[in-house]
């Protein structure tokens, strides 16, 4: 062969090769392309799961809060009328000592009715009574006296006003005398 056959094939290989070298070069950039995409959609897939786990602890949060509004929605309207409780019971204790029978009942039908209707409502009234143990958790103390006995020592003496909670949440302590 000559000079000229040599080079003439490799110029007509050089069209070859560089017609190959164009299509790997398109081809490493579409490999480029199809990683840089995948790393996008990686990055707003996680973007949507952080959002979306964001948006069930929000709907978690606000449901929990409606539930805890709902169950002290009436405590406001319940503490204005722990007063009158209070105040019936002043009353039936004199209504006891006048001894008209017909006005204690009338008085207790309505009384008992005021106090079933609060109750109904979540309303629940402390037992407290003399000799049970001081407790500063649960307890309000108005007041220190001399213990009638030693056995009364650190202990209720009297309950000056009782106390009440809506569900589990105290809404007013009872107010008590304790032992000294």
């Amino acid at each position: 062969m000559s000079k000229k056959d040599t080079s003439k094939n490799a110029t007509k290989s050089r069209p070859k090769d560089k017609k190959l070298n164009e299509f790997e070069d398109k081809i490493d950039g579409l490999e480029n392309k199809i990683n840089k995409l995948e790393v996008e959609l990686n990055l707003e897939k996680e973007k949507f799961l952080r959002l979306f786990a964001e948006f069930e602890n929000y709907k978690r949060r606000t449901s929990k809060e409606r539930v805890e509004l709902f169950k002290t929605a009436g405590q406001e309207v319940l503490l204005s009328m722990l007063p009158v409780m209070d105040d019936f019971d002043r009353a039936l204790l004199e209504l006891k000592k006048a001894e008209d029978d017909t006005l204690f009942q009338g008085v207790t039908l309505i009384h008992n009715k005021l106090k079933e209707t609060l109750k109904s409502k979540g309303l629940q009234q402390f037992n407290v009574k003399q000799g049970d143990a001081f407790d500063p958790e649960t307890h309000e103390a108005i007041t220190q006296i001399p213990a009638p006995s030693e056995d009364l020592k650190g202990k209720i003496i009297d309950v000056i006003e009782k106390g009440y909670q809506l569900g589990d949440k105290i809404i007013r302590y009872p107010k008590v005398v304790i032992g000294q």
